[in-house]
């Protein structure tokens, strides 16, 4: 079970991104909470949003309104629209599911990462 995450790159600050997770079907319908997680050099990861099966969203002070989390039940894909770029964005943003019941004895999955850079 592998997720992939895509989308990162180098940009602007002010500029705007979207990161997308695709999610195997068979842990994308059994997720209980998916989310963005990011890692700064030298610093612990922290999460960055999250959306429960539900629908509900939840997002780290540090984004609001800067960013926003969505999932396609349709493509088993998360997203993370991230707009307003700061320098301070700059990390490895990962992807994490959490899921109602273990897989392959994992109740947790996360994706490989993908860097965001927001440089001038």
């Amino acid at each position: 079970v592998q997720l992939q995450a895509y989308g990162g790159g180098l940009v602007q600050p002010g500029g705007s991104l979207r990161l997308s997770c695709e999610v195997p079907g068979s842990i994308f319908s059994i997720a209980n909470v998916m989310g963005w997680y990011r890692q700064a050099p030298g610093k612990e990861r922290e999460m960055v949003a999250a959306i429960t099966s539900g629908g509900r969203r939840d997002y780290a002070d540090f984004v609001k309104g800067r960013f926003t989390i969505s999932r396609d039940n349709a493509k088993n894909t998360l997203y993370l629209q991230m707009i307003s770029l700061e320098p301070e964005d700059t990390a490895v943003y990962y992807c994490n599911v959490n899921l109602a019941w273990r897989v392959n004895g994992k109740l947790d999955y996360w994706g490989q990462g993908t860097q965001v850079t927001v440089s001038s």
